[in-house]
């Protein structure tokens, strides 16, 4: 028997995590996700993939972030039946996430129909929201560093990734062998999130590379924000911030709440229009043991924060005259509440519009990000006037020195290490790094890539 794995995601991009690992006719999926970003990307989601759902016995999620989890209602409803196992924040999360997933797009193709942009007569969505509830009693939470039996008598374990609340590096063992996948790996000394946990030793390794050729700026993150967010105020400008509803959506509530507790943006109100992100809020304050806040700390997040629940609700906070931040999903600005924010705010050269996290190729972000004079929404080009910024200090994902750091703490020296995970340039500039400093041999795997596990 051998070992093939084979990349159907997260190959040359930051998007759409997949990885079939097979085994003595035993075929594990390590993640599930949506491909974001571009279009030749996103049209990915709608081609089958090249091995029957029905024909995958377990899938393993390292989190719940849609580019590794959003896929799971499709391949539930293509006829995959067996377990998925992830810890028990992410199955907390999931159950809002995907549903969330479904239900956005069902909204986006009737929204596109009413107003007859799409080129497919009708759109559809996706999946639905029905779909993506029926995938969710297929999720087994366990804990971390406790072993799950696998069929066909493979074992995994799961270690702490850091970057979102219940985020995990994944270890199987099938024939004698120990592969590592390392999911997203987080920050080091986050605010939030406990420190990653280097799983070893090992014998390949998958490890992402979405920062692989990038450092985060050493700036401190509340001096930043408050000088962008104090800048555009004064202004009589409204600050956007397009948020990932899971983590930087929690980041961004603590950093505020600590800079108006503190009397450093006094009076301005500050709005989390995302239900789902008020959710996730309230399953991060429920999971104790998955972060480092202490009680007293998690009681400011409520006390500085208007939350907003309904459309309505959402509606006049658009149409409201004051100056104020909006935090809204989703954190590359693909779709959510925060695409209206943008269709009125953007053309405001008084207002601003505030990066938080990754931005993928081909999303509105990036797009905002390169300077581009307008975004489409809904079908219709909106100018950009406003003022864009970008704060990567406050990014979920390990920069290319934390990304090093956690790589030198595998025990030994892996047969081969897979860059996964990034765009192309980000995956090579990794690769190269740790062959220079760490002497592993390194591959940068392309999409559909077939390989044996000696």
């Amino acid at each position: 028997m051998s070992l093939k794995l084979t990349f159907l995601g997260g190959a040359g991009t930051v998007t759409g995590s997949k990885y079939l690992l097979e085994s003595g006719g035993r075929r594990l999926l390590v993640d599930c996700g949506l491909f974001q970003g571009f279009k030749s990307l996103r049209l990915q989601n709608w081609s089958p993939l090249p091995v029957a759902a029905s024909g995958i016995d377990a899938v393993l999620v390292t989190h719940a972030h849609l580019d590794h989890s959003g896929y799971l209602p499709l391949l539930v409803r293509q006829g995959f039946s067996g377990p998925v196992y992830c810890t028990e924040a992410t199955r907390d999360l999931c159950e809002i996430l995907l549903p969330d997933s479904g239900h956005l797009q069902e909204q986006d193709a009737a929204f596109a129909n009413r107003h007859r942009f799409s080129r497919h007569h009708p759109a559809l969505p996706l999946y639905t929201e029905k779909d993506a509830r029926h995938c969710l009693k297929q999720l087994h939470p366990v804990r971390f560093n406790t072993q799950v039996q696998l069929p066909g008598g493979s074992e995994c374990h799961f270690v702490r990734a850091g970057h979102i609340l219940g985020a995990a590096s994944i270890v199987v063992k099938a024939e004698g062998k120990r592969i590592g996948f390392s999911g997203d790996i987080g920050r080091y000394d986050d605010p939030l999130m406990l420190d990653p946990v280097t799983p070893g030793p090992l014998d390949y390794l998958l490890l992402e590379s979405t920062y692989g050729n990038r450092l985060h700026s050493e700036l401190d993150a509340e001096d930043a924000l408050e000088a962008f967010i104090t800048r555009t105020l004064k202004r009589g400008g409204t600050v956007i911030v397009p948020a990932f509803a899971v983590g930087r959506a929690q980041s961004l509530i603590y950093h505020i709440s600590r800079l108006k507790a503190a009397g450093r943006l006094p009076m301005w109100p500050v709005f989390l229009d995302s239900p789902m992100a008020i959710d996730a809020t309230e399953i991060f304050q429920r999971h104790h043991d998955d972060q480092r806040l202490s009680r007293k700390e998690l009681e400011l997040l409520d006390g500085q924060i208007r939350y907003v629940r309904t459309a309505e609700e959402s509606k006049a906070v658009t149409a409201s005259l004051v100056p104020k931040i909006i935090i809204s999903a989703s954190g590359m600005a693909t779709g959510g509440r925060v695409l209206h924010h943008l269709a009125q705010y953007a053309p405001d050269r008084r207002s601003a519009i505030l990066l938080a996290g990754f931005q993928a190729g081909g999303t509105r972000g990036a797009t905002l990000l390169a300077g581009a004079a307008t975004i489409r929404i809904h079908g219709r080009d909106i100018p950009v006037r406003a003022e864009i910024g970008e704060l990567d200090m406050l990014s979920a994902h390990a920069g290319q020195d934390e990304l090093l750091r956690w790589a030198r703490a595998v025990k030994g020296r892996p047969k081969r290490v897979f860059i996964v995970h990034g765009e192309p340039g980000a995956s090579d500039t990794l690769r190269r790094l740790l062959r220079d400093r760490l002497d592993w041999d390194c591959h940068v795997p392309k999409h559909g890539e077939r390989v044996e596990l000696p």
